[in-house]
């Protein structure tokens, strides 16, 4: 189960997106600043969908504009590399850059979520397992294996998952077991992280034998 794995059907849709980036003179670094930003807008969104805006009551349709915006965020991650091949740009230091901005989007995504609705221990649970998912995904290119995109879920994957998910939230606001629904999608990513990180790790492991 991953969407990792449709990049490059996906990046067929982008052409007319790339075309009309290039001709408006955005860079890959620019798109990739842009789409860090999205992720910052849509943590904030989250954090304020789960409490009380004052004298307003609940803003569960903040979480449709935080799932837009995560959205958002995941195509032009998929556009910013596009666009870098399409300008003959793309350099280990704009990967660099890419997975740096990636990897604080996860963060300010995830903590958003949890700080809306104050879950903190499972909010860091998730944190750490998106975190070491991506880390064991770059680590095994470092030890001279292809980058590992696979395992239960990519980050394609878990920000499909978390617009979706957050979205519902909008309408469905009931409580299970004493979680809301984006309770229960914190402890999905924390244990699909972890999870994903060490069937990557064993996988990378058995490549290197």
């Amino acid at each position: 189960m991953t969407l990792d794995g449709l990049r490059p059907m996906a990046e067929r849709f982008l052409e007319p997106f790339v075309t009309g980036a290039d001709r408006i003179g955005l860079t890959p670094d620019g798109i990739s600043t842009i789409a860090f930003g999205f992720a910052v807008f849509a943590g904030a969104c989250y954090a304020v969908a789960g409490t009380q805006l004052s004298g307003y009551g609940p803003a569960p349709m903040l979480y449709v504009v935080g799932a837009l915006l995560v959205f958002l965020n995941g195509w032009l991650d998929l556009l910013d590399g596009a666009l870098a091949r399409r300008q003959g740009t793309d350099s280990m230091s704009g990967d660099l850059l890419d997975h740096v901005l990636d990897r604080y989007a996860d963060i300010v995504i995830i903590a958003g979520l949890a700080a809306g609705v104050e879950s903190f221990l499972i909010g860091f649970l998730a944190i750490t397992g998106v975190l070491m998912t991506s880390y064991l995904g770059t680590q095994a290119q470092a030890v001279g294996l292809d980058r590992v995109y696979g395992g239960l879920v990519g980050r394609a994957d878990r920000l499909a998952i978390i617009g979706v998910v957050t979205a519902v939230s909008a309408v469905v606001t009931t409580t299970f077991a004493g979680l809301p629904l984006v309770g229960w999608l914190l402890v999905f990513l924390a244990a699909v992280g972890h999870l994903t990180a060490v069937q990557r790790f064993y996988g990378s492991m058995n490549a290197l034998d």
